[in-house]
This record gives C-alpha cells, sequence and structure tokens, in this order.
C-alpha cells in the first residue's frame, strides 16, 4: 500500500466519522424549562447516545469473544518478562509520533527527552526490548494528534463511540487518524508491501494493552450500575488530564479493540 492510499484511507475514515456524528441516532434533548437537566445534558456532551451504547454493545461483545480470551492467554501463558520486553518494544515504536506531536505543541523539552528516550532504548535497549532510559532517569510520556489539536484549541465536540477503537471524539478521531499516517513504520510498511506488520503491530498493541488492564476493566464492570456512562466518564478524565500533561498514572484505562489507550 503506497503513500497515497493513506491518505485515501485518512479521508475516508474521517469521512465515515463525520457521517457518524451526523446520523447517529441522537439523545432526547431535554426540557429547555428545566436548567439543570439542560446543564447535565450539555456536560455530559453525548447527544448520540443510543447510536453510541448500541456500538458500544456490539465493541463489548467483540472484546468478549475475541480480545479478552486472547489477552488472557497471552497474560497467563507468557513469563512476566517477556511482557515487559513486548510491551517496551511497542512503547519504542511510537516514540516518532510522540515526538511530532511534542514539537508541534511547543514542548521542546519533552521532544528532546523522547528523541533521548528513543536513541538509548533503540541502541543500549537492543531495539526498545529493554527501557533503559527510564532506568537512565529519562522518563517516557505519550501525546497524540488528538493532544495537539487540544493544545491549540480546538473543541472535542461530541462524545461518541467508535467501532473497534472504543470511546473517541471527533477530534480525538482525527487525531487517530493523522497519527497513523505520520507514523514511519506505517510509511515504511505501507510503501513496501508490508501491510501484514501493521496489522501485526497493531493485534501486538490491542493484546498487551487488553491484558495489562483485565482486572481494572473486569473491576469497573462488576462496580458499575451503568458500565457505558463509567467509561464515559473515565475516558474524558483521562483525556483532559492528557491533555494537561498530567500524571501518567492517572490514565484509567477504556473498553476497546483497537489503538486502546
Amino acid at each position: 500500500m503506497r503513500v497515497g492510499t493513506w491518505v485515501q484511507t485518512g479521508v475516508l475514515a474521517a469521512f465515515l466519522v463525520l457521517i457518524m456524528s451526523v446520523t447517529g441516532g441522537c439523545a432526547t434533548s431535554p426540557n429547555p424549562a428545566d436548567p439543570e437537566a439542560v446543564a447535565e445534558f450539555n456536560a455530559i456532551n453525548d447527544p448520540g447516545e443510543p447510536a453510541n451504547r448500541a456500538i458500544f454493545a456490539v465493541n463489548r461483545g467483540l472484546d468478549a469473544a475475541f480480545l479478552k480470551p486472547v489477552a488472557m492467554a497471552y497474560r497467563d501463558m507468557t513469563p512476566q518478562f517477556f511482557q515487559d520486553r513486548i510491551n517496551d518494544a511497542l512503547d519504542n515504536l511510537r516514540s516518532p509520533v510522540i515526538f511530532f506531536n511534542d514539537v508541534l505543541q511547543g514542548e521542546l523539552e519533552r521532544a528532546v527527552a523522547t528523541v533521548i528516550r528513543f536513541m538509548i532504548n533503540s541502541s543500549l535497549g537492543l531495539l526498545g526490548l529493554n527501557d533503559i532510559a527510564t532506568d537512565l532517569g529519562v522518563e517516557g510520556h505519550d501525546e497524540d494528534f488528538g493532544q495537539t489539536l487540544a493544545v491549540w484549541g480546538i473543541p472535542e465536540g461530541p462524545y461518541m463511540m467508535l467501532p473497534l477503537f472504543g470511546p473517541s471524539n471527533p477530534r480525538d478521531a482525527i487525531g487517530i487518524v493523522v497519527d497513523f499516517l505520520i507514523d514511519p513504520f506505517n510509511i515504511w510498511a505501507g510503501n513496501t508491501d508490508r501491510d501484514y506488520a501493521i496489522y501485526s503491530r497493531s493485534a501486538a498493541r490491542a493484546v498487551d494493552l487488553r491484558a495489562l488492564h483485565m482486572e481494572t476493566l473486569d473491576e469497573l464492570e462488576k462496580s458499575s450500575l451503568d458500565f457505558y456512562a463509567s467509561i464515559r466518564s473515565l475516558y474524558r478524565q483521562r483525556r483532559v488530564n492528557e491533555i494537561g500533561n498530567g500524571d501518567p498514572s492517572d490514565n484509567l484505562p477504556v473498553i476497546s479493540i483497537g489503538t486502546a489507550p
């Protein structure tokens, strides 16, 4: 797949996101005479809730049928040492995208740290299999184009549930497409007829993150009166935290089968 094809794919994805946000089922608007209900409706920011809940149900079904069983087998059958190596390597592969967004956000110190981490982990860390940089005191962080758009002042738009990818909004959905298109690994694979490498990396990332957050998601599902509403709330909290460069430990997981946060 060539670069031109990636661009076409990105445009199509953005178009589908736009259509989904416009044509999705709409939640019943509250009585304008009830200011508290109106304020709550606006704060939730989920006008397409019926359609979003339907997509969420499909995502949960796919997760239960495919992703969760694979993630459980991976977690239970793969020694922790190798799980750590896979996680470190996948994190290292994201470094160019993180650097790109660091620069676009004017975070030059963080950009330099990203480059240093990538150089250390790609060399001393044996192609990223070991996070030597963290051991040396160069802490990692994550950035994406959705966060960049937020820093630029672009509003998030209404909450939406994407098939496979999970919780999102128009701003973050555009960010997913842009990050995919600018990723050097994807460009290399797409221009050398190695599309399988992209699929393999995406699948490995999905399984790795699902395994990491297995207990957290299970506990959240058990304790939630409304699992959909809980996921929606946690997603929005997490994005606010990420955009403000908050503590990475506060980045709460959400259920998805694609590029899970």
